[in-house]
């Protein structure tokens, strides 16, 4: 017997969360798949694009009945004012609530994954909050939860044909370097491929390593980073069962004969990977987070605090990052 409905956290709420996430429902009520929002119930209704009927639910249980006809929320209220496009530190402890309460839920399997509405790094910091963004904090809320496999969390984006993850994640590129380790690579790729098997259904998966410097340091001429780290990487997924080839030059990796011969490519730093990702297909990117024991995506965007509040903002990568969770879901079964 399935869960309950995702979870959807409302994010930033100065952004272009309720505004997005009260688009989603539009589109998806009729339809699905059904999703109780984790958030601000008069933040919703107050959404600019239209009127939106919101209902305040107890549980997810509730929510299921509700979706068709309203938008679910459990309503956990914020304890100041929100001025759309003006984020502020205050808003922090209720959005950090949200996360926590929407993950508490997974755990507990009372919805059946948690897809996150963004959030925007800097009010939070200034609030005091820890970790670089939601995927490190996800993985330090269910580090002691039951999991089978490698254990992430390991970002991965995905838009069109193309599957994306990541060795380092939010790290300056002057500090890329010296935090590539050959096991760190091997550990990403390992969780990539049992994330393949397990939620996408590839039954043999196949990896693309992309190397780090310019022509993959053409034969250390351009650096020596792939011939000590990366490609000893590459064998040793090899050596464990992974179809992993590589290191490839990034910028011949991402073409549409290349994307036919892998699975998914695993690059060493943000922009490697978000670039081709938002060039192919800038409006449906979606985040997974693997190697976690919920399922989590999102939208692959930010807050976009410069259109907030105008009736503008597309709900196109939400409404994906929903649907791939909810096809996950039911690969998970």
């Amino acid at each position: 017997m399935k869960p309950g409905p995702l979870a959807l956290t409302l994010g930033e709420p100065a952004g272009v969360g309720p505004e997005i996430v009260a688009k989603a429902w539009r589109a998806l009520h009729a339809t699905g798949p059904a999703f109780v929002v984790v958030g601000d119930a008069q933040a919703v209704a107050a959404a600019p694009g239209g009127p939106t009927p919101v209902r305040s639910v107890n549980s997810p249980a509730e929510a299921l009945a509700v979706f068709p006809e309203a938008l679910p929320v459990l309503d956990l209220p914020l304890q100041a004012p929100v001025v759309a496009g003006r984020p502020s530190p205050d808003a922090a402890p209720a959005v950090i609530r949200w996360i926590e309460t929407a993950v508490g839920l997974a755990l507990s399997e009372t919805v059946s994954g948690v897809v996150t509405a963004p959030i925007a790094k800097a009010p939070l910091y200034a609030a005091g909050f820890k970790f670089p963004g939601h995927t490190e904090f996800l993985g330090e809320l269910t580090a002691k939860a039951p999991f089978e496999g490698a254990r992430g969390p390991v970002m991965m984006l995905t838009a069109a044909d193309l599957r994306v993850t990541l060795v380092t994640i939010h790290d300056p590129i002057a500090q890329v370097p010296s935090r590539l380790t050959t096991d760190g690579i091997v550990h990403a790729g390992i969780v990539t491929a049992q994330a393949l098997s397990r939620d996408f259904g590839v039954a043999r998966p196949r990896l693309a390593v992309a190397g780090l410097n310019p022509h993959a340091g053409e034969s250390g001429g351009i650096g020596r980073e792939e011939i000590e780290i990366i490609a000893p990487a590459v064998e040793a997924l090899r050596a464990a069962g992974v179809d992993a080839r590589g290191p490839y030059p990034s910028d011949s990796l991402f073409p549409a004969e290349m994307r036919a011969g892998y699975d998914a490519a695993l690059c060493m730093f943000h922009d490697q990977a978000l670039i081709p990702v938002k060039m192919l297909d800038f409006w449906g990117g979606v985040n997974v987070t693997l190697g976690l024991p919920i399922i989590r995506t999102s939208p692959d965007h930010g807050s976009a605090f410069d259109i907030a509040g105008r009736g503008i903002a597309r709900p196109d990568s939400l409404i994906a990052a929903l649907r791939l969770a909810a096809e996950i879901a039911d690969r998970r079964g």
